[in-house]
């Protein structure tokens, strides 16, 4: 019998999935945010007060790379230098959805033309279609 694979997302496990938890769900409530209030925020969350601010920087560009995140702009800070504005895309918007634990709930409110649709954009995607090979 073939093993399955895990249905966790990549960008939830391991030791950074803390933190990428953090930094997503900051800039979902919080909107567009310099990379310094991502790390004050950050630090102001129960458990995460010991992430120093390289450790959030460092985190932030690497969820940069898969398109997680996205530079928007820039900003001046108080000390009169640019700071880079970052945003969360939809792709990290869908990971937060399809990790939740309401999955479950999810399905059972979905309608058959919004499902057609999902199922549509998946076949397109050929997402799943790839990875098995």
């Amino acid at each position: 019998m073939a093993k399955r694979k895990s249905g966790k997302l990549s960008v939830f496990k391991g030791r950074e999935a803390r933190l990428n938890r953090a930094i997503f769900r900051i800039l979902a409530l919080k909107g567009p945010l310099a990379m310094w209030d991502i790390h004050k925020q950050v630090k102001a969350q129960r458990g995460l007060r010991h992430f120093r601010y390289p450790s959030v920087l460092k985190r932030v560009r690497a969820l940069e790379e898969p398109s997680y995140v996205k530079k928007i702009g820039t900003r001046k800070t108080k000390a009169g230098r640019e700071a880079s504005v970052y945003r969360l895309t939809a792709k990290a918007q869908l990971a937060v959805l399809l990790d939740s634990k309401n999955l479950d709930k999810f399905f059972t409110t979905l309608d058959e033309a919004t499902a057609t649709a999902i199922l549509a954009a998946i076949k397109k995607a050929q997402i799943f279609l790839d990875s098995e090979k």
